[in-house]
């Protein structure tokens, strides 16, 4: 995977200085005149609300619920889990949601934007926070987080507090938000939200895997840990801390994994993104570029339960293109360590000459059984041409009596074009209902950038 730009687009700027992170929340306190008034205990408790999409929404929810633990009874649940009448019984509620691709909600959220958030609710009583999560490089900033607040107004809910955005991570947006929670619910020992610490890796293996391809250059690279054995699952992502420049963190970048802990080695796959003016973009360049085989960087293995395969029993159509192929090997090397059942992959690249990624362990895959069926679609082919979403809607037939049987499909690759090409394909395929259906029970998963 290439930088993960999702709906939750999670590139921390974790490393900024405790003490800016401070003053940046004191100027915003000071600006806003006024702190959020504590409220009184219910039967109840607090509920903490969570819908995200690649794992940091979370991890936000975890550290929110240790901050309100210590004053009383608290549960968090996901987003798609609940319905209004839980938000009303509950009375006060925490909400930390993300918004994926160009401004949806989280795909586990989709049940309660069908079903609750179609038509206003009766909310009155309850009171609520809300972190947004969301990136600005994509078109609607905190797009859902900003429709789920309009929807609780509407329904008479009152907010404790404005709604907290953070773009990108912003370790400051996240501290206002820890301050904001712990006077809304009268904490009194707050205690420093510390960033995720990022272990020692190093590099120990680097390649070029598509020489002399007409898309950009895709690079394997492999870190060992230095501070001890890591673990991790397929559909976990790898969050790399960048150098400064000029004395300033850019923050940290997140790509799929490619590997599991047998390999002893985390595994990725990295595009080189270039800038306008063609240079290497900053973090796909200092990592192609710029490390050496033997040098260290600071990483952690974050979890993405979103992505997370089903149980070896379940057969499992995996669909991507690009370096969107490294999510899916993981997937498919967990499926090669134990028995497991069919397995259906479906990719897409430019020519099969030079971006057949991983051929040699894919085919060794088919011939073993852990791939049942392999196909591939090549854009720059002479008498191919084709895109991986024209696979799904030449084998619609088959990928329909596949999800018949109980199969789940995973997506791995490219927001623009792939990601909603597969989507409309898998639609016409199946009906939209039904892939509604699919993405509600957790049988459609997508890890996309």
């Amino acid at each position: 995977m290439t930088a993960l730009m999702t709906a939750d687009p999670v590139r921390l700027a974790w490393a900024a200085a405790a003490v800016a992170v401070w003053l940046a929340f004191a100027v915003v306190m000071l600006w806003r005149g006024r702190k959020a008034r504590p409220i009184p205990a219910a039967d109840g408790g607090w509920l903490i609300a969570v819908a995200g999409q690649t794992g940091f929404a979370e991890e936000l929810a975890e550290m929110t619920e240790a901050l309100v633990a210590p004053t009383g009874p608290v549960r968090t649940a996901l987003l798609g889990d609940l319905e209004a009448a839980d938000l009303k019984r509950a009375g006060r509620v925490l909400f930390v949601v993300s918004t994926t691709g160009e401004g949806d909600s989280p795909d586990s959220a989709s049940w309660f934007v069908r079903k609750q958030m179609s038509a206003e609710a009766d909310l009155s009583g309850v009171r609520y926070g809300l972190l947004a999560l969301g990136d600005r490089s994509y078109r609607d900033f905190c797009a859902f987080g900003r429709a789920l607040d309009a929807w609780l107004r509407r329904s008479g809910a009152e907010a404790l507090f404005d709604r907290v955005e953070v773009d990108d991570g912003d370790a400051a947006a996240v501290r206002y938000w820890q301050h904001q929670v712990a006077a809304a619910v009268g904490a009194t020992n707050e205690a420093d939200w510390a960033p995720p610490a990022l272990d020692r890796w190093r590099l120990v293996d680097k390649g070029l895997m598509n020489p002399g391809s007409p898309g950009g250059e895709a690079w394997r690279l492999a870190f060992e840990p230095l501070d001890g054995p890591a673990d991790w699952a397929a559909g976990d992502i790898a969050e790399i801390g960048l150098p400064a420049v000029d004395g300033v963190s850019p923050g940290s970048r997140e790509y799929s994994i490619a590997s599991l802990p047998s390999d002893g080695r985390v595994e990725l796959l990295i595009r080189v993104m270039r800038r306008p003016d063609g240079t290497p973009g900053l973090a796909s360049g200092w990592l192609t570029r710029g490390l050496a085989v033997g040098d260290e960087v600071a990483m952690r293995v974050r979890t993405n339960r979103a992505f997370h395969g089903p149980d070896a029993a379940t057969p499992m159509i995996l669909i991507g293109n690009g370096t969107g192929i490294a999510g899916l090997r993981a997937h498919l090397k967990a499926r090669a360590a134990a028995p497991s059942a069919d397995t259906w992959l479906l990719f897409g690249e430019r020519t099969a000459a030079h971006d057949s990624f991983y051929d040699d362990e894919l085919q060794a895959w088919l011939a073993s059984g852990v791939l049942t069926r392999l196909d591939r679609a090549f854009s720059r082919d002479a008498g191919d041409g084709r895109y991986v979403q024209a696979l799904v809607s030449e084998h619609a037939a088959e990928i329909a009596a596949w999800v018949a049987r109980g199969a789940a499909i995973y997506v791995c690759g490219s927001l623009q074009g792939m990601a909603p090409g597969v989507h409309a394909a898998l639609e016409t395929a199946l009906g939209a209902d039904r892939l509604i259906d699919l993405t509600e029970a957790g049988r459609y998963r997508r890890d996309v950038y």
